[in-house]
């Protein structure tokens, strides 16, 4: 994380909420009109791309079909193509996670909080005996991390509000290291864990959920 000190002053979600909610609200209603979804929808998927540095929102429609909302550029993203297995490694993680809470006093501005390691993640490192898995991953401001995804302030800020509004529950976030419903696992320089083809498997049957 970064070394930039927080702002001695401390804010709360609903204090955040009333300093951003407006204008993000206007750039949100705008996008959920064009795709003809009413906001805030049921429910929302997060669909974060590590090569195409991408991260899309998809909505639930009163159909219930999803739809794509808008997509953002992700400015930063360490690590390569590959699961995240340890503290220290830099790697964004790879599976299918919740949010776990919106930070208002986050270094990069604003962030809102993966739910790694989960399931998957503390299966596999039982099996391989593998401690210290780290932890602490955002989606946040800026334009740099280290094992996070930075999405810029605006988009932090848009981010934020949304899912105030739509509610944590009823949020999932998807972390491929491709978009895996138009091609497949490129090959990589560093060897991938054998579990890696089932976690690829899970991964592209929740992404074919929301074409």
């Amino acid at each position: 994380m970064s070394s930039k000190p927080l702002n001695k002053q401390r804010y709360t979600v609903s204090q955040r909420l009333e300093e951003y909610g407006e204008v993000a609200r206007k750039r949100w209603l705008r996008a959920f009109e064009d795709a003809l979804v009413l906001y805030p929808s049921k429910s929302i998927v997060l669909v974060g791309f590590k090569q195409e540095k991408r991260l899309d929102v998809v909505a639930e429609a009163d159909d219930g079909g999803m739809r794509l909302i808008r997509s953002f550029v992700i400015l930063g993203a360490s690590g390569r193509l590959g699961p995240k297995m340890r503290e220290g490694d830099r790697q964004v993680p790879e599976g299918i996670y919740r949010i776990e809470l919106l930070n208002p006093n986050s270094r990069y501005h604003l962030s809102l909080r993966v739910g790694y390691p989960n399931e998957f993640d503390k299966r596999m490192a039982a099996l391989e005996r593998r401690g210290n898995l780290g932890g602490d991953i955002m989606i946040h401001g800026g334009d740099s991390s280290r094992g996070c995804l930075a999405v810029g302030d605006e988009a932090a800020e848009d981010l934020f509000v949304l899912a105030a509004d739509v509610g944590l529950d009823n949020i999932k976030l998807i972390l491929a290291p491709v978009d895996l419903r138009v091609r497949d696992m490129p090959q990589t320089d560093t060897p991938l864990p054998h579990w890696a083809d089932e976690l690829y498997r899970a991964i592209k049957s929740e992404l074919a959920k929301i074409k």
